[in-house]
Formats: structure tokens, C-alpha cells, sequence
């Protein structure tokens, strides 16, 4: 056994990727792809997801550390289920042969993993009480590891200490005082359940106010080009709303009419030099 799947297996799990991978054989979808979906919108990435046949990608109804600090990274993913001691025994003697000490707790095994660009997706079953995760001291090696943040369908503790951290999130259930307890590590870098959502390891995070969606790695740059495809002509339509130029209804169907079609082309050669 492994704590940590192999990275042929990860590789194997995520074969429609077909690009660059981090050593642990994530996919490594390129920073400027990361950089593009940050400006996306929660509902434009659900409906274009949707539309691919992915139509379980959105958790939503999380607690956050910073709402108003949009998170854009790569999933490292792991699990926990409820304490058994023999399955424990087996992790602790796995994850020794993986460089990790058995007095270390086992959360923060996982965040040795991280790497930076990386957000720990971390299923807990969505235990609070007992189920904290990371602190503000983990959540401080998190934030340094990562420089992003994390996911966690389960708890944190010191909230308000994780609040002071600057430039990262954190999505949780709830918030408790008590210590992580009575769970075993099930994996790590194998697929996880977070609410309704299937997350594999390198999908690519998308954490807003709204809640928190996950994007197949080999979809990432195709989301992103559409996000910004539709992020234009939101603006378009939105101000020639505004302006009287156009009513709602005309503006709020698919496909535009030609005549709105033909000057949102002028208007955006006008605005960036490029007519399509």
C-alpha cells in the first residue's frame, strides 16, 4: 500500500490530460491557463462544464476565510474516513516507508505534498467537531507551501487567526475548537468526493463567493478561452443595456440577432484591433 498514489497510477487516472506534470504525475495545467481562469466566473465555468458533460463540479455552501479572494490552483487531494485502528497501523506503516513520522499527525503529512500553485482538497466527510483539518499554525504552512489555499469538507480551528493569513483562502464546513481526532488518512492524490463533486487530482480550482468548482485539467485552457469569450460579451451586451442601445430581451438570447451580432464585431475591433 501507499498513502500517496504512484504517479503511473495518477498518470493512468488522468490520461486525458496530455500535457506537462508535476513530479507526483498531476497534471501541471501552465500558470498563464491559471492566471486567465481567475477572472472567470463561477457561472460561466458551471455552464460551460455542463455543456462538456460534466455536470457535477460545483460545491457549494461553505464557510471562508477571505470571500473576497478569488482561489485558482491545482487540486492535491486527499481523504479521510473515521479511525479503525487496524487500517490505521497500515497507513502509519505505509507512510513510513514514504519518509512520513508517526508522531507526526497525518493532516499534516499532506501538507508536506503541497507544492506551490497546488490547493489541498481534503475530504473529511464533513466532520467539524474533531474533523479541523489545519489551524492557523498548519494553515500558516499551507498559505506558504501553496500560496493559494484550501478546500476542506470539514473543519478548521483558530478561524480567526487563519482570517490574518493574507493572499490565500480557505473553504470550510464549520469551525471548532477542538484538535483533529479519531480519523485515518484513507489517500492521498486519488479521486475524493466534496459535496456532489468527483475531484481528481491536478483538476483545477476555482474557489468565489458563489462556492467552490472543480475543472478537469484537460478542459482548463478550452474553459479559459470561453470564460473570456463570454466575459466580453457580458460587457458588451450589459452596457449596451445600459445605454438604451439594445433591451434585455434582445441581448439575453443565443444567438444574437445579426444587426447586434455585426456591431458587438465592430465594437470589439474597435476596443482591441481584432475583428472576428
Amino acid at each position: 500500500m501507499r498513502v500517496a498514489l504512484d504517479p503511473d497510477d495518477v498518470r493512468e487516472l488522468t490520461r486525458a490530460w496530455r500535457g506537462e506534470r508535476l513530479p507526483d504525475g498531476r497534471p501541471r495545467v501552465p500558470d498563464a491557463v491559471l492566471a486567465r481562469l481567475r477572472t472567470a466566473t463561477t457561472e460561466q465555468v458551471w455552464e460551460l462544464l455542463r455543456d462538456a458533460g460534466y455536470h457535477l463540479q460545483f460545491a457549494g455552501g461553505w464557510t471562508q476565510t477571505h470571500p473576497d479572494t478569488v482561489m485558482v490552483g491545482r487540486a492535491l487531494t486527499s481523504s479521510f474516513l473515521p479511525h479503525r485502528p487496524d487500517l490505521d497501523a497500515v497507513v502509519v506503516a505505509a507512510g513510513a516507508r514514504e519518509g512520513h513520522r508517526e508522531a507526526d499527525r497525518q493532516n499534516s503529512w499532506v501538507i508536506s505534498m503541497l507544492q506551490p500553485g497546488d490547493v489541498m482538497v481534503t475530504d473529511i466527510f464533513g466532520k467539524v467537531a474533531k474533523g479541523t483539518v489545519i489551524g492557523d499554525n498548519l494553515g500558516t504552512a499551507v498559505a506558504v507551501r501553496t500560496g493559494v489555499g484550501a478546500v476542506i469538507d470539514g473543519g478548521v480551528r483558530d478561524l480567526a487567526g487563519l482570517r490574518e493569513l493574507s493572499g490565500v483562502n480557505v473553504f470550510c464546513r464549520g469551525t471548532h475548537p477542538t484538535a483533529i481526532a479519531d480519523v485515518v488518512l484513507a489517500g492521498v492524490n486519488r479521486p475524493v468526493r466534496i459535496g456532489e463533486a468527483t475531484v481528481l487530482p491536478g483538476d483545477i480550482v476555482l474557489g468565489t463567493q458563489t462556492g467552490v468548482i472543480f475543472i478537469p485539467a484537460h478542459l482548463a485552457e478550452a474553459v479559459a478561452d470561453a470564460a473570456e469569450e463570454v466575459s466580453i460579451r457580458d460587457e458588451y451586451g450589459k452596457g449596451r443595456i445600459a445605454d438604451g442601445t439594445f433591451t434585455s430581451a434582445e441581448v439575453d438570447v443565443e444567438p444574437w440577432a445579426e444587426h447586434i451580432e455585426a456591431a458587438f464585431a465592430s465594437w470589439r475591433s474597435e476596443r482591441t484591433g481584432v475583428r472576428r
